[in-house]
């Protein structure tokens, strides 16, 4: 196997990160052991990557402008490896069993999107066809993200790869979509128990909802972080920066609620396991704004980190929502971007204000910024839906031609 260059390792570290916070909280959303030791594989890989990446960039720095611009590429890695860390340690909570109460499960039941793994069966309609051929967001609303092999890990799957039996597929879209893949794939159903709704809010409702908040705040924070290096936004970059002050007050109040809701409960065992996720939720977003220094600190950056970024699994983008276009006056949920760009909307700049993870009642109004991540070919078909006619090459085309 050839070396793999420096841009190569921090694109594949990045990419494995992200997916083990997705695979992580899934793991939880579905109690899926499964899913959770797919977290502890990629932990595995990640290690493997980030050490080779510190012998290259050792070995890469031949004057002491080169060690200083490769410092901060290594300094990145630390932060991309906390926020892998911190997934594993959700993962843990699956595998350990520590107890996630019910009502947890039943509000990440509401989200948008889900994330979910699928074996691909003997019995299957996948095996031998051509992924661009199956159609899979158009049938299923579900994208691929990555998909393991045996014990190879394919990220930024192309359009023209074979399916095969054995195949592990990761897969995000609407939570209705994961039942029409498993029906593909030759796996049995779910049947996800309906969440429960009604009554009056206990203090371990409290507390889950600002589970649920941390958890979607760690995962803007990541997602605005990589936008602030690759369009060189210091306001991004601050916002990341108000995200983790709002992340500690809400693992404070957490705190505070699940004392409360402890003396209520029979068995209080069950809020071990939702204060272990919501102290690794708080770390992923310190790991995020650790990340932003290299922005903070306006660091003529090497250009490889852009690159690497850009090349990864998913590649965040931003549109201006111009006035009378498609998406003006119409919400996310009316869109449906996922399917018709394959980009999901990490956050709406609306004059100084920003809205994350923006729920599909969100109304877009002209002038509105959106901030979001997907596959590279999503972009265009993003700001072409907002006409946003910006010509290529423009602040927002994030394809940088950096050979490195």
């Amino acid at each position: 196997m050839p070396q793999r260059t420096v841009k190569d390792l921090l694109a594949d570290a990045k990419d494995a990160a992200e997916l083990m916070v997705d695979l992580a909280y899934a793991a939880v959303f579905f109690g899926d052991h499964a899913l959770a030791r797919e977290v502890v594989r990629l932990e595995d890989q990640l290690d493997e990557a980030l050490v080779e990446l510190r012998i290259v960039s050792l070995v890469a720095a031949r004057t002491r402008e080169d060690a200083e611009q490769l410092a901060w590429v290594l300094s990145m890695a630390m932060s991309i490896e906390g926020i892998a860390d911190a997934a594993e340690d959700i993962a843990r909570v699956v595998l350990k069993d520590l107890g996630v109460p019910a009502a947890l499960r039943d509000d990440l039941r509401h989200a948008t999107e889900v994330t979910a793994r699928v074996r691909v069966r003997p019995e299957n309609q996948l095996e031998g066809a051509v992924l661009r051929d199956l159609e899979l967001p158009r049938r299923t609303g579900m994208w691929i993200i990555a998909v393991r092999r045996d014990v190879e890990w394919l990220h930024g799957v192309e359009g023209d790869e074979v399916l095969r039996e054995g195949d592990v597929l990761f897969l995000q879209g609407p939570r209705e979509g994961v039942d029409l893949m498993r029906e593909l794939a030759g796996a049995p159903p779910r049947a996800l128990p309906e969440p429960v709704t009604g009554g009056t809010l206990s203090n371990l409702d409290r507390a889950v909802d600002l589970m649920v908040e941390l958890k979607n705040v760690s995962e803007v924070a990541v997602g605005l972080a990589y936008s602030a290096i690759l369009l060189r936004d210091a306001t991004l970059s601050a916002e990341v920066g108000v995200i983790e002050d709002q992340s500690d007050e809400l693992f404070h109040r957490l705190e505070g609620w699940v004392l409360r809701a402890a003396a209520e409960l029979e068995d209080p065992e069950e809020l071990r396991g939702m204060l272990h996720l919501a102290g690794a939720a708080e770390r992923i977003v310190d790991s995020a704004q650790s990340l932003c220094r290299i922005v903070e600190e306006d660091v003529d950056v090497h250009p490889i980190v852009a690159a690497a970024f850009a090349e990864s699994d998913e590649i965040v983008a931003e549109a201006i929502v111009a006035e009378n276009s498609e998406v003006d006056g119409r919400t996310l949920g009316e869109l449906k971007l996922h399917t018709a760009t394959g980009m999901e909307v990490l956050a709406v700049q609306r004059a100084d204000r920003w809205i994350y993870r923006p729920r599909r009642d969100h109304r877009n109004q002209a002038g509105d910024r959106l901030l979001a991540i997907g596959p590279e070919e999503g972009p265009p078909r993003l700001r072409r839906l907002a006409g946003d006619v910006r010509p290529e090459g423009e602040e927002g085309w994030l394809e940088p031609d950096v050979e490195a």
